[in-house]
């Protein structure tokens, strides 16, 4: 009796601890709002830049507006395939990044830059 007590208490535990956890469909909204603001002001400090410096500032720019969305989206969703996401998310994301900055060199030195990324996106 005492283990199906405990067990019960532990399994509402888990229950409403998940739910303090959970956003309400307008919190959701307005941090997804949030993310969608903070993209555009991140956005226009790259327009001040030029060539690949600006390419790499769009790209981290874009990288951190996924990485927040997959991170809202599993917050308010947490599903496996949400928290999956996540970290794929992060890993893409990197990856692109670290595609416009092998842009800065030429030749044979692009293309050991572009293997080195292309590896170690495979790598996780």
């Amino acid at each position: 009796m005492k283990s199906r007590l405990l067990l019960l208490s532990f399994a509402m535990t888990c229950a409403f601890s998940n739910a303090a956890i959970a956003l309400t469909k307008d919190e959701y909204k307005t941090q997804k709002n949030a993310i969608s603001s903070t993209y555009k002001a991140d956005r226009e400090k790259c327009n001040a830049l030029k060539d690949n410096a600006k390419d790499i500032c769009v790209s981290e720019a874009k990288g951190v507006e996924k990485i927040a969305k997959a991170e809202l989206e599993a917050t308010y969703n947490p599903t496996d395939w949400n928290i999956k996401k996540v970290n794929k998310t992060k890993h893409d994301t990197a990856y692109d990044t670290a595609k416009e900055k092998c842009d800065d060199s030429a030749g044979d030195a692009k293309s050991a830059c572009k293997k080195e990324a292309k590896m170690k996106h495979a790598a996780k």
